[in-house]
């Protein structure tokens, strides 16, 4: 089989490895797309994603579907040939008490494609994947594989949803419109919001925005309605978290979304007290990918976050694309 590994900024490989026969509760699927997270972006880009950096070659990817191919020794409810999805997070110790339900900060985490333990965690872009039974996300009636790829992103916006707190009713902001952002989008109007307001300067981001539910489609937060009570800031840019804070109204609640750079940002946090805001994190997911893909079943608009696909062949123009201002989603192919 083939797997794409990263071995310096800019070096990706296809390597040619033997598949992984599942062992006893072990479930061996075959990859069929696999999306380009913003954290492989980091690695290829700069070898860093986070405050993780890449000290030897190790396998990219985190997002994947595909279908099973063989069942290990007790595996059970389970098909071959059946839709899968994967949870790329494991926990290899006790969760310690105080974070009860919030798994997703457990302090020994790997998650696949990550630089952030040594050895690195290899991830899942591969055409023959072997994981933990536990790990798989069976797909629902009528979702496709391909839809089923942006089941991890869309984990991640229903977490960042599900830490803003009840949105019934709410106005709703979202700043940044890629991948997540627009996933966020989503997910807040599943979630009860009652208008969303999605900003980006790109117009092609503005209008998926609108594809996907968003009310309005603006360039800025310059003269933002004061109604709005939620905001989620999914750029990562320190200057769309600036003018969230000045333009948002008192007593809101901000979610960050967006990787901020691991450096010292400049931006006024005094609307944090005049305004009494509220300012949380959110980090990956704990179970939302079970919802994301029952939500990904019932949305056929989604699929529009997609903007490219290539062969696990051209993955380097698949890299160069996903980091072009014009794309979104950008998703290889393993068959």
């Amino acid at each position: 089989m083939r797997s794409l590994e990263i071995h310096a900024p800019g070096d990706l490989r296809l390597v040619e490895k033997e598949p992984t026969a599942p062992g006893p509760g072990q479930v061996r699927l075959a990859v069929e797309y696999g999306g380009i997270c913003g954290s492989d972006l980091g690695y290829w880009r700069t070898g860093v994603s986070g405050t993780a950096v890449m000290k030897r070659p190790f396998v990219l990817g985190h997002e994947i579907s595909g279908r099973i191919e063989e069942l290990g020794e007790g595996v059970t409810g389970l098909a071959v040939g059946q839709g899968v999805t994967v949870h790329p997070a494991r926990t290899h110790s006790p969760l310690p008490e105080e974070l009860v339900g919030r798994e997703n900060l457990h302090p020994d985490l790997t998650y696949f494609g990550s630089a952030a333990q040594d050895p690195h965690t290899d991830g899942t872009f591969a055409q023959s994947l072997t994981v933990d039974v536990d790990q798989i996300v069976p797909l629902p009636e009528g979702l496709s594989t391909r839809r089923a790829v942006l089941a991890e992103p869309l984990g991640v916006a229903m977490h960042a949803v599900t830490r803003a707190g009840d949105l019934t009713g709410k106005h709703v902001l979202v700043s940044g419109c890629g991948p997540v952002g627009l996933l966020v989008v989503l997910a807040a109007r599943a979630a009860g919001a009652a208008h969303t307001t999605a900003v980006d300067l790109a117009e092609a981001a503005r209008e998926r925005a609108l594809a996907l539910g968003a009310d309005e489609a603006v360039g800025s937060t310059d003269g933002m309605d004061q109604r709005i009570s939620v905001a989620f800031e999914a750029s990562g840019a320190p200057a769309s978290l600036d003018g969230i804070l000045r333009s948002i109204a008192r007593a809101a609640i901000v979610v960050q979304v967006g990787n901020l750079p691991p450096t010292p940002v400049s931006v006024a946090l005094g609307p944090v007290v005049s305004k009494e805001l509220e300012y949380r994190g959110t980090y990956r997911f704990v179970a939302e990918i079970e919802q994301a893909v029952q939500l990904l079943a019932s949305s056929e608009v989604a699929e529009q976050v997609i903007s490219d696909e290539f062969a696990l062949e051209d993955a380097q123009a698949a890299f160069e694309a996903a980091a072009g201002r014009g794309s979104s989603k950008v998703v290889l192919t393993f068959a």
